[in-house]
């Protein structure tokens, strides 16, 4: 790492479009390679994983449906995902019940909810009626609507939490529902990496945060127990107010926060490399940029501070002294207001330190003007 006030790189070449970024990944599947993927793109990457899955062969409850099935089969099967459908027929075959399980398959109608459902299903030798074009469970629902399921049996593989809209479609339409868990979230068993970045969360030190499912978003608000009022206004404060970005892979892992008016950004398609991309195209139109009276460029991104293109990474004090003054539009900050800006514990002494090394740091004093008796204030262009 840079030391502070130290440029990261050579002038004249250009950023990756994450430099200066920190995003946190909740996912615990595929965890590692989300990250690189950031990384990659010049992200700093914070993991923690808000959910850890029951391994397959030790879930009494998927095989309890599967001994279900077999014993009284469905007509119709949806298949949710590829990897869950995958897994289900090797946990199947653990439990020495993989090709009593293939010919109850093999009878009934199935339906996929995207192409990847579709080629496990495929891969068994199995046959699909249909596929949903848009890869969403609601064309799935709408289907299961349109053609009726009155007097049937559905077996649906669920994908990480209780598909509501399905059972009670199934339900409704006078159908007998059999939820497949193919597997099962639980919290971590240690929860100290997710409570600190609850904590980076609602101090607003961290830029964006991922999530690739609703469980794991669902399991981040009940982590966050009392602080999670102070974690969702840091999600829906604005940029200029270094709110923290939600990034969704889908409408269905953005729907947990949704409903408590946390607007997500969200790729069109939902893939890893597309939500990597999202991450990497709407954090950088988040960059506050200042002109200062001295003519100079600023430019803050994340943790980091440009001063005419090039980059210098500051300590969390400095860093955040310059974005309450970028806030403050060029109006006077005293003491006692930067002072809640800083880490907890800090005093006055504390601000005139973070000013200093903020000066120091971007080789550039006259950036911060002191005003005599009242505070600081960013010299900036009228």
């Amino acid at each position: 790492m840079a030391a502070a006030g130290a440029p990261v790189q050579e002038a004249g070449t250009s950023l990756a479009p994450l430099t200066g970024y920190t995003v946190a990944v909740t996912a615990q599947r595929r965890a590692d390679e989300l990250a690189t993927l950031l990384e990659r793109r010049g992200a700093r990457t914070i993991v923690a994983p808000t959910l850890r899955i029951v391994p397959l062969p030790d879930d009494e409850a998927l095989r309890a449906a599967t001994v279900e099935l077999i014993r009284e089969a469905p007509d119709l099967v949806v298949a949710t995902t590829g990897i869950g459908f995958r897994g289900w027929l090797e946990a199947a075959e653990g439990w020495g019940m993989g090709e009593d399980l293939l010919e109850v398959l093999a009878r009934a109608r199935i339906l996929c909810r995207g192409p990847k459902a579709l080629g496990a299903v495929r891969a068994a030798g199995l046959t699909e009626e249909w596929t949903a074009p848009s890869e969403t469970g609601d064309e799935v629902v709408r289907y299961l609507r349109e053609r009726g399921v009155g007097g049937q049996r559905v077996a649906i593989q669920l994908h990480g939490d209780p598909a509501e809209d399905f059972i009670r479609t199934v339900r409704a339409g006078g159908g007998a529902a059999v939820p497949v868990p193919v597997y099962r979230w639980t919290l971590p068993t240690d929860i100290t990496p997710v409570q600190r970045l609850v904590d980076a969360i609602c101090a607003r030190r961290i830029d964006a945060v991922t999530f690739t499912s609703a469980p794991a978003a669902n399991a981040l608000l009940r982590i966050a127990g009392d602080q999670a009022a102070d974690m969702l206004e840091a999600f829906r404060a604005p940029a200029e107010d270094n709110g923290v970005l939600p990034v969704a892979v889908g409408p269905v892992t953005a729907a947990p926060l949704e409903r408590l008016g946390v607007e997500t950004a969200q790729p069109q398609r939902a893939r890893l490399g597309s939500l990597v991309r999202t991450v990497a195209s709407a954090l950088p139109k988040r960059s506050r940029r200042l002109l200062l009276a001295t003519g100079h460029h600023i430019e803050l991104r994340g943790h980091m501070v440009l001063l005419d293109d090039q980059p210098f990474q500051l300590p969390p004090a400095p860093m955040a002294v310059i974005r309450a003054l970028a806030s403050a539009n060029g109006r006077v900050l005293s003491r006692t207001e930067l002072l809640g800006h800083l880490p907890r514990g800090a005093d006055g002494h504390a601000v005139e330190m973070a000013v200093t090394r903020l000066r120091d740091a971007v080789h550039l004093r006259s950036c911060v003007e002191t005003v005599i008796k009242r505070g600081y204030r960013l010299n900036l262009e009228v």
